[in-house]
């Protein structure tokens, strides 16, 4: 994997009484995914990557020759970390359920739930707001969530620390490098912190 860039800001929030928006004292976290850019990097420099972004060859290709031929960078080293962290995956892509199709084999996932996206209300009022934050949050539903993804901004943690019952991780990605051994501990210092409150 390249080198990791230097820390992120995150939003994180972790009230006091968040257990009451989890229903049962084993239900995990949500850990929404985005595809392109944590598991597919992209818009690396040469000075970042002289050779350009590695590429893998898994037993899961596609037949098909009109695969996307970006699915190449997807890590499949990413796939056990992912299952291994103390989350229930949920996908939160432009893929929808392709990423069931194209990217969770190739991972070695299994087939994970997937947010549907609503259509973007005309008189959205929320500016700078990513049009991915309000249908996360109705997903969680107050549940403790992490969101990986290229594109979150301080306005998204702004606005999620005030509209979300729950504690919440925002973890902004750099796509150039996609998920990095320092987002996996960060993820599971988050996850492991719910546990001790």
């Amino acid at each position: 994997m390249p080198t990791a860039p230097s820390p992120r800001p995150t939003a994180w929030r972790a009230p006091t009484d968040y257990r009451a928006a989890v229903t049962s004292p084993s239900q995990r976290p949500l850990l929404f995914l985005d595809v392109d850019g944590p598991l597919i990097p992209f818009g690396a420099t040469k000075e970042q990557l002289p050779e350009g972004h590695p590429t893998y060859r898994t037993d899961a290709e596609p037949s098909s020759s009109d695969a996307n031929p970006l699915l190449a960078r997807l890590d499949p080293a990413l796939g056990p970390l992912l299952a291994a962290l103390p989350y229930e995956l949920v996908w939160a892509t432009t893929w929808m359920g392709d990423a069931n199709e194209c990217v969770a084999p190739r991972l070695g996932l299994p087939q994970l739930p997937v947010l549907d996206w609503p259509d973007p209300p005309d008189d959205d009022e929320s500016g700078a707001l990513h049009w991915k934050t309000r249908p996360l949050l109705a997903w969680a539903a107050g549940r403790p969530f992490a969101w990986v993804d290229d594109e979150i901004t301080d306005a998204d943690r702004a606005w999620v620390v005030p509209h979300h019952l729950g504690p919440c991780l925002l973890q902004r990605i750099d796509p150039s490098l996609g998920l990095q051994p320092n987002d996996f501990t960060t993820l599971s210092a988050w996850a492991a912190a719910l546990d001790v409150l």
